[in-house]
């Protein structure tokens, strides 16, 4: 069994000291009630949910994982979830951020974002289950009509239910374009609505079939009759479990099943379902043809979410690969004994074991910032009180979106790696947990768009098609703070670093724009060292404010050298590995020869 303490003192350094959440907050249209006071209390409300109720479930949910009754086709959850879930929704944690009209608390996506880490580092197989709700209900938000929201959303914001995204097809994969499931008109439904029955298979369904609640929403991706072909002939639709009377009562099963569920290398708590429609009745959400722009609003948080999921897990092997260095007694430190009155040295005098240490806290911390800091954007997008504070904070969403998903995912496999190393043989056993954090950390970097995609995402849409526009913000804001400390003596050694490499990073992005233009080929080869020479700029952008927020609060001495002596580490040997993804970006499509 493996620890786990909320890292709530962390959290509230990064909300408030670093980024000024609730000056932010607070200044926002409906935001006057979210105070410092308020926030607090909700992340001490989630730490203890996750630690008391999340944790203990972790480990035994991963053995025993899901059945599936192939006669009944229906998911049972492992062990403890169903009473985890219900003290999940009893706290309202489902509707957390949702509008007051249906039942939410309307508290900030910050904080929401905050409050996921939390149950995330307590049982990420767990969190799953209500995780793709929030997508979802955001969907029927912006995109449907008020009956959808009484009788479909509303009872996933109060936690009776839950919702899916139903997109991959076994033929298609990530090639939404390709997708075969139909809708045909099938008369009309509730409220005079047109009711279309769907017929296709979808996988990898997260949550696509279980026991937690007593029915389950799907937002079906499928194509009209009148369909055009590929991505632009794409139309989404509302599909329940159990259809849904006018009245809001549960009518008869609906003909959408899971036909299997998957067998993974990691999240094993978690069912991840083939789901076969079969004529199964729907309706539609948002118009006709469009139902990939509305399923962007779901892919968006989604993104964000599995970013957190990385940060999470991370987290969590942190915490015991630094108290196992603690604790754990073998040989001695090179330039001799340092507990002379033991019989062995624990490992945290072993350099490189510090370095393994040092690594992962770099990570953790940095990644925190980068998604709160992204979620904090997303709020000010929704209720800035002027229309360019909004764009802005919008076009900087945008650019964060797959460096916070690609980046903080592909960090976590090195941090959890780095954990299970740490603890050698022992880390390789089940009941240490190590192997099962590195197993869960592997399937991040995979769904909701592999790092490939996020990749490309980021230099194909968000700086060639976009212009880079929420590039030109960040790298506005890096300039002006490192003009604002340029004559700070103790920034010194951080802020000539960052300015350097920030320049670099806008002169190389110029530079590779103009070689896309003449080879498309280009941005193929180019994708991936430039996500991460981007997240390495930002994530250093984010430690130098780190630093300087911990030098201006009142923290303890100690917790203010843990900051600056993490922020010198990640500097000197963590950014420098922009120079190889450099070298990879300026080698060009050349150097990656076609393979027969």
């Amino acid at each position: 069994m493996t620890l786990y303490k909320a890292p709530l003192d962390d959290q509230r350094f990064a909300l408030f000291d670093v980024l000024g959440a609730e000056a932010v907050l607070t200044g926002l249209e409906g935001g006057e009630g979210h105070t410092r006071d308020l926030l607090d209390a909700v992340l001490e409300e989630a730490g203890k949910l996750s630690e008391q109720v999340l944790a203990p479930t972790n480990w035994p949910g991963d053995l025993e994982g899901c059945h599936y009754d192939k006669a009944t086709r229906t998911v049972t959850t492992p062990k403890g979830f169903k009473e985890a879930f219900k003290a999940f929704a009893e706290g309202g944690w489902a509707g957390l951020t949702m509008p007051e009209a249906y039942g939410g608390q309307a508290l900030p996506a910050v904080m929401g974002t905050a409050t996921t880490e939390l149950f995330q580092s307590g049982n990420l197989s767990w969190s799953l289950y209500p995780l793709l709700s929030e997508g979802a209900c955001h969907a029927m938000e912006l995109h449907g009509e008020e009956w959808h929201r009484q009788l479909y959303m509303q009872p996933i914001v109060e936690g009776r239910w839950t919702g899916t995204m139903c997109l991959t097809e076994p033929q298609a994969g990530s090639d939404l374009g390709l997708l075969k499931t139909r809708a045909e008109p099938a008369g009309k439904g509730i409220n005079d609505a047109d009711l279309y029955k769907i017929t296709g298979t979808k996988i990898f369904i997260s949550a696509g079939e279980h026991d937690l609640t007593e029915n389950i929403v799907h937002l079906v991706l499928a194509r009209l009759p009148d369909a055009p072909a590929g991505s632009r002939g794409i139309s989404m639709f509302i599909v329940p479990k159990f259809k849904v009377n006018a009245d809001g009562s549960l009518g008869e099963r609906n003909s959408a099943f899971a036909g299997a569920i998957e067998h993974k290398m990691g999240i094993k708590g978690s069912a991840t379902c083939v789901m076969n429609f079969d004529g199964a009745e729907g309706y539609l959400i948002g118009q006709p043809h469009k139902g990939l722009m509305a399923m962007f609003t779901m892919m968006n948080a989604a993104r964000l979410a599995v970013g957190v999921q990385g940060l999470a897990l991370a987290e969590r092997a942190l915490q015991n690969s630094l108290n196992y260095a603690r604790e754990r007694l073998q040989s001695r430190a090179l330039s001799g004994a340092k507990f002379p009155d033991k019989p062995a040295d624990n490992l945290l005098v072993q350099p490189d074991v510090r370095r393994m240490l040092l690594t992962q806290r770099a990570f953790v911390e940095g990644s925190r910032l980068l998604v709160l800091y992204n979620a904090l954007q997303v709020d000010i997008e929704a209720r800035a009180k002027d229309e360019a504070t909004r764009q802005k904070a919008s076009e900087l969403v945008a650019f964060l979106i797959p460096i916070s998903k690609g980046l903080v995912t592909e960090l976590a496999i090195e941090c959890t790696k780095e954990a299970l190393q740490i603890y050698g043989g022992h880390g390789y056993i089940g009941e240490n947990g190590m192997e099962q954090f590195a197993r869960d950390a592997r399937i991040t970097t995979l769904y909701e768009g592999t790092t490939g995609i996020q990749a490309a995402d980021l230099l194909g849409r968000k700086i060639l098609q976009l212009q880079g526009v929420g590039f030109k913000h960040l790298l506005e804001e890096i300039s002006g703070f490192c003009q604002q400390h340029s004559a700070d003596e103790s920034l010194r050694a951080l802020i000539g670093p960052l300015a350097v490499y920030a320049k670099q990073w806008g002169d190389m992005t110029m530079k590779l724009a103009q070689r896309v233009q003449g080879n498309p080929e280009e941005l193929g080869a180019a994708a991936n060292d430039y996500l991460y020479y981007s997240g390495y700029v930002t994530l250093a952008y984010l430690w130098a404010k780190s630093v300087a927020a911990a030098d201006k609060s009142s923290r303890p001495a100690a917790f203010k050298q843990a900051k600056r002596d993490t922020a010198s580490f990640y500097f000197t040997r963590i950014l420098p590995r922009c120079l190889v993804h450099q070298a990879g970006i300026e080698a060009g499509v050349v150097t990656l020869p076609e393979i027969a």
